[in-house]
């Protein structure tokens, strides 16, 4: 493997100093995610043509949410990482564990933790549960691509090495140049993923049928992350599974890919079985 490649850009992950506080571009990127997310879900529910009458949820209720779904992503980004990634050396170090801006959030944990925290947020407010799924996974690529492009800037996640020349050696990844598999993913979970469900909820009709844009973002990401899994070099602590060539990621998003189908085939049945509850939650 050819020792030449592009060198990494010195980019300090801290933006800037004020007194003792350090703003990180990792932070920022969060921010970022929740902000143009939020408001990408906002001219969505003032898009009359989007909805069979009025939107199911206010602006107002997505307000309210967007806390249960910032707390959600940190939370569930946190814990997923530490249980699933490196829980060994967490155990050997706890306090590394409240350390976030360091790095290690899982993008499955925090999936999950969104999910949970949005499903107590509409059954308490009577809000149909797959629509409000629809808006937060059409937002979702959003914060993806932020996130992707924090992990570049920090210089962690990289892939593996590569003699394309494009290829760029990592500080800590040695002296080999190596795929910025960061980037790809960013272009893959975050761009490439919003233009599909853009394109499902313009031009397909897909929030008038609750929980399609919900699966086909859950099957979309698992088809990106496995694609990218191939060009990311495997965490350290873990490296590869079952022969050599499956990974973590790889594994966590296969599941991912079969339940977002079986979502959208069952879309229709799903939403029936939740509007009775809802109405009478409303009542």
């Amino acid at each position: 493997m050819p020792s030449t490649g592009i060198p990494f850009p010195n980019i300090d992950p801290v933006l800037i100093h004020i007194g003792p506080l350090a703003i990180r571009w990792y932070a920022l990127a969060y921010i970022a995610g929740i902000v143009i997310g939020w408001r990408y879900i906002l001219k969505m529910i003032d898009t009359p043509r989007l909805w069979t009458g009025a939107p199911p949820v206010t602006k107002l209720q997505i307000d309210d949410a967007l806390l249960c779904a910032a707390l959600g992503v940190i939370l569930g980004g946190r814990i997923g990482y530490v249980l699933v990634y490196d829980s060994v050396d967490y155990i050997a170090h706890p306090l590394e564990i409240f350390a976030v801006w360091h790095g290690g959030m899982s993008f499955h944990g925090g999936a999950f933790g969104v999910l949970i925290g949005l499903a107590v947020f509409a059954w308490r407010n009577g809000i149909p549960m797959l629509s409000l799924f629809d808006l937060a996974s059409a937002a979702a690529p959003i914060g993806s691509f932020f996130g992707r492009i924090a992990n570049f800037i920090n210089g962690e996640l990289w892939g593996r090495p590569t003699d394309m020349p494009w290829g760029v050696i990592f500080p800590t990844g040695g002296p080999m140049p190596r795929h910025p598999s960061q980037i790809y993913q960013a272009c893959l979970e975050g761009l490439l993923l919003f233009v599909i469900l853009r394109v499902l909820t313009h031009y397909f009709d897909a929030l008038k049928r609750p929980g399609t844009v919900w699966g086909a973002f859950i099957a979309g990401y698992g088809v990106m992350r496995i694609a990218a899994e191939h060009f990311r070099e495997p965490d350290a602590q873990l490296g590869y599974l079952y022969g050599g060539w499956l990974t973590m990621g790889m594994l966590l998003s296969i599941p991912m890919v079969v339940v977002g189908l079986l979502i959208v085939w069952q879309a229709p049945r799903l939403a029936a079985l939740g509007t009775p509850a809802v109405a009478a939650k409303r009542k």
